[in-house]
């Protein structure tokens, strides 16, 4: 899609949850569908830029991310993702949602920051500065650098510099700092409260919503920035952080043109197909060698089908099974998440573990097992048993691999192929998934991978329509490149 198709999508479903009278509308003598920059407030900028947010986090890069963790794979019978499952991707790849974050979803929240900080409103300001920090995140932790401290400065500079992502990720946590700081309480009511499509105006979870955003952060520098990372929990703890303990994200997606979940959108209503995507064997191995019934919600059935990642080129007669390979479970009202509470949970069992000597480390690890189990509809039972007796090591093991195992259905499956990077978890298997030896849910490199020395991908390149406009884009690096967090 456009970027300005997917920009009005978001700005038309936005404006549709408002509760403008019609007489308002007449005042500022605009479209309500294409507001002026001028009748552009806060409580209008806000929910276009997160629907323009969850648009691409929870749309084509969702794919990405889900193909690259190995929930799904490309199907033998089409060719409509290969590029991402062999880690083939090039600069006119993914074009659309570089400029879409930063032209749409970022620019927009920059404004409503400077407007709602004039006008002295905290609650809109604080909502803002971390909807900011999430798609900066996600940008840094995909291309490592990326214009901030020169960004959005329109005609003055048209070529902004690139900043390091360690400088973004100190300058994003200053700011979310100083949003908190804010006098931000009491709940926002009428259509202030309708605008925020996240928590409906709730500023007690916004703010859970900046503390769990910020532990995040600090886990991401645990290998370039031990120390810093340590520094950045003792903070939380002594300013008493608490944090979310439900979803946060776009859930008010319907049936409907232009309001549509934005993964369903790309990989079945625009295809007018769903068999693109078939489930990934490093998933569902792990799912059925543990009899864990999400497999059912995931895929549809417990008696799941699927195939060896980036195995596309098969044919049906050397692989029958791989016609009836299960596809992901997906609905036009499926949500995006941006944050978990069973992430929340899983974050600050790591934390806990790393920095408080792993005192209530267990009780977060299973709460979070249990939100995981209960997002998507299903019971746990007795499955995953905290490793009580494990090393150190073992236990983040454990952590990270069922926090990778609960991200499928959320939306934002970005999040297992960071998570994988920053870890080493999932492990990498010395062996394809069709050997005797592989253990079920070990990551394999794709079958059909072209990248050097079978490095599994941890970046994107910067795209074409960046690069022929930006002189200061940096020089292109492999995406086998880690990011400055990577391990």
């Amino acid at each position: 899609m456009k970027r300005n198709t997917l920009y009005k999508s978001a700005l038309t479903f936005g404006i549709a949850f408002l509760s403008f009278g019609c007489s308002k509308i007449a005042d500022i003598n605009v479209s309500p569908n294409n507001p002026s920059v001028d009748a552009a407030t806060p409580q209008i900028l806000f929910p276009s830029a997160v629907l323009s947010a969850a648009g691409r986090i929870g749309g084509e890069l969702n794919i990405l991310g889900g193909v690259w963790s190995q929930y799904w794979t490309q199907s033998n019978s089409s060719a409509q993702y290969r590029s991402i499952d062999s880690y083939n991707l090039i600069r006119t790849d993914l074009n659309a949602n570089y400029s879409e974050l930063f032209a749409g979803s970022l620019s927009d929240l920059q404004l409503a920051i400077t407007q709602a900080k004039a006008a002295n409103n905290n609650q809109y300001y604080l909502m803002c500065t971390v909807m900011k920090a999430v798609v900066y995140e996600t940008l840094v932790d995909l291309y490592d650098q990326v214009p901030y401290t020169e960004a959005f400065k329109g005609i003055e500079n048209i070529q902004p510099k690139f900043d390091d992502g360690y400088s973004i990720y100190k300058g994003l946590l200053a700011e979310i700092d100083a949003a908190l700081a804010t006098n931000y309480n009491g709940k926002l009511v009428g259509s202030a409260a309708t605008a925020d499509l996240v928590f409906g105006g709730d500023m007690d979870k916004w703010r859970q919503f900046a503390n769990t955003l910020e532990l995040r952060m600090y886990l991401r520098m645990i290998n370039a920035k031990p120390a810093e990372a340590q520094a950045g929990y003792q903070k939380l703890v002594a300013r008493k952080a608490d944090y979310l303990t439900v979803n946060a994200g776009v859930t008010q997606y319907t049936d409907a043109t232009d309001k549509r979940n934005p993964f369903y959108t790309y990989n079945v209503f625009a295809l007018n197909s769903s068999t693109n995507l078939r489930a990934s064997t490093t998933l569902v191995s792990y799912l059925k060698t543990n009899g864990d019934p999400r497999i059912v919600p995931y895929f549809t059935s417990a008696t799941t089908t699927s195939i060896n990642q980036g195995d596309f080129n098969a044919t049906p007669a050397a692989r029958p099974e791989y016609s009836t390979a299960n596809t992901p479970n997906q609905d036009a009202t499926d949500p995006v998440f941006f944050l978990t509470a069973a992430e929340s949970y899983f974050l600050q069992a790591e934390a806990d573990l790393r920095f408080n000597g792993g005192v209530n480390t267990a009780a977060l690890y299973n709460e979070g097992v249990n939100a995981a189990f209960e997002q998507v509809g299903a019971v746990r039972g007795n499955l995953y048993p905290f490793p009580t007796a494990g090393t150190t090591e073992q236990k983040i093991e454990a952590i990270i691999v069922q926090k990778w195992a609960s991200l499928p259905k959320t939306g934002h499956t970005l999040e297992g192929f960071f998570e994988q990077e920053r870890t080493g978890y999932p492990r990498i298997s010395p062996v394809y998934s069709t050997a005797l030896a592989y253990v079920p849910g070990q990551w394999v490199y794709s079958a059909t991978g072209v990248t050097t020395g079978k490095l599994f991908p941890k970046r994107l390149v910067f795209p074409d329509v960046e690069r022929s406009r930006n002189n200061n884009t940096p020089a292109e690096v492999p995406i086998t490149t880690p990011v400055w967090w990577g391990k």
